[in-house]
């Protein structure tokens, strides 16, 4: 496998991937509620919230901050916790990465 170029992921996808990560959160009652209080928005913000930049990627970063809701995000949704972090990565790109 040496030699092949990582696969990457459009913003497209990144955003369905985040916006279903939102989902999940908001159909159990106290990870919505940890979300919010994290995030400093309150529920009745959530939808314009959602539209201001960086807000999926604020999601994305909420899940990995918490490692056994991320791995149980991505047991159920099929998906590799890697694709989560270029999900973000999509999201923010290379100039809002912390070094």
């Amino acid at each position: 496998m040496t030699g092949q170029r990582p696969k990457t992921i459009t913003f497209e996808k990144a955003e369905e991937i985040a916006t279903d990560v939102l989902l999940h959160l908001t159909r159990d009652p106290e990870l919505v509620g940890r979300f919010l209080a994290v995030s400093g928005i309150g529920p009745e913000s959530i939808r314009s919230a959602a539209a201001e930049p960086g807000f999926l990627a604020g999601v994305l970063e909420f899940l990995m901050g918490d490692e056994p809701l991320l791995l149980a995000y991505c047991e159920n949704s099929g998906l590799r916790p890697t694709l989560i972090a270029a999900a973000r990565f999509a999201l923010v790109g290379e100039d809002h990465l912390d070094v």
